[in-house]
């Protein structure tokens, strides 16, 4: 006797394409978030590298300016520590730890279907 497995890719192909087809639409689903994940936290630390050069060229020329004008103004300390909060806040959300999209779903069907795999041919070895 075949194992059961067998019997209904012989009796019915159109199932086992149909899950096949489920399988990869996961993985593209899955695949995707990760990727957003991964996009997102290149793109926060692109921006935090950015706006750090920024703070420091500001911060440079704000101390020139200082010197040359001999007094104080809050726009020369403003404006850099604008740059510098962006450049922290950018840092931070490249910095988190990663959600770990790691294909649990996935992982959990194939788990699924290998235990009703071998649940069937349990059965199967019994009868």
């Amino acid at each position: 006797m075949l194992h059961p497995i067998f019997s209904t890719v012989l009796g019915h192909p159109e199932l086992i394409a149909d899950h096949a087809a489920n399988y990869a639409a996961l993985i593209r689903q899955e695949a995707s978030e990760a990727g957003r994940g991964l996009v997102a936290r290149i793109v926060a630390g692109v921006l935090a590298a950015a706006s750090a050069m920024l703070a420091l060229g500001l911060i440079g020329v704000a101390v020139l300016l200082g010197v040359l004008q001999g007094s104080f103004h809050w726009v020369l300390v403003v404006v850099p520590g604008v740059a510098l909060v962006i450049a922290t806040i950018c840092a931070w959300m490249a910095a988190r730890p990663f959600p770990g999209y790691g294909f649990d779903d996935l992982r959990a069907q194939v788990d699924a279907d290998l235990r009703a795999l071998h649940e069937a041919g349990a059965r199967h070895e019994r009868n």
